[in-house]
């Protein structure tokens, strides 16, 4: 695991809590998406827009939720791997702010985000 998604309600109190009160050191800010610089995993929030309850889109996260990220080498073969053994694909591999990621959905429901591993240049 690499990172995990957290999906807020208000950005900035959240940003406050995880910064303020826990001690997370925050990486950067945005309305949208913030990032704490943490050892390891990533923490990211996100906002969300998806009342609690809501249910409709397997996309949409309501606030209060979390969504693990994996790095996988190929996205592909992952991809092929997943598909054959009949997970629920939700996303298939997109590029998505300069990434490759694809999203899926485990027995009980919780999404998973997957991105590829990139080299670096």
């Amino acid at each position: 695991m690499n990172y995990a998604i957290v999906f807020v309600s208000d950005m900035k109190r959240s940003v406050s809590f995880y910064r303020d009160v826990v001690g997370l050191p925050l990486k950067f800010e945005s309305p949208g998406w913030s990032e704490f610089a943490t050892d390891g995993a990533t923490l990211a929030l996100h906002t969300s827009e998806t009342p609690r309850g809501a249910k409709d889109d397997p996309l949409a996260v309501p606030a209060g939720r979390c969504r693990p990220g994996l790095r996988v080498p190929d996205l592909d073969e992952f991809h092929q791997r997943m598909i054959s053994n009949n997970v629920t694909c939700v996303q298939a591999p997109t590029e998505v702010f300069g990434s490759r990621v694809a999203q899926y959905v485990d027995p009980d429901g919780l999404g998973l985000s997957v991105g590829e591993d990139r080299a670096r240049s």
